[in-house]
């Protein structure tokens, strides 16, 4: 139920990125389908009354591996979001350099300037 509810998230990103033509509301549809691959990511590694991953003495490693939480999605999650964050200051940036040059935002209106 909860990846479908993921999937529902890509979607709506993707068709405001598809169908939107102001450069603005395009990142903000990038950045919603990113939010739905990092939940789903973290979605993944999710176990139902799972630990913390900290193996102490007297732990089993079979019981560390039947109740421990999957640290790896949360690690690439982390990485996913700090790279996300950069793409999204480079393409707001590009969408204001472009309001400079064009004096819109609408991707019609300037490929009509370009000339």
């Amino acid at each position: 139920m909860i990846y479908s509810l993921c999937f529902v998230l890509f979607v709506i990103g993707l068709y405001c990125a598809l169908t939107k033509k102001n450069t603005v509301k395009i990142v903000i549809g990038l950045s919603i389908m990113e939010y739905g691959v990092n939940l789903f990511f973290v979605l993944v590694g999710y176990r139902r009354r799972g630990g913390a991953p900290i193996i102490g003495k007297a732990d089993s490693l079979t019981q560390f591996l039947s109740q421990a939480v999957d640290p790896l999605p949360q690690a690439l999650v982390l990485t996913s979001i700090v790279i996300g964050l950069g793409v999204t200051a480079l393409s707001l940036s590009l969408c204001i350099r472009l309001y400079e040059k064009y004096g819109t935002f609408d991707i019609t209106e300037m490929r009509r300037l370009k000339g």
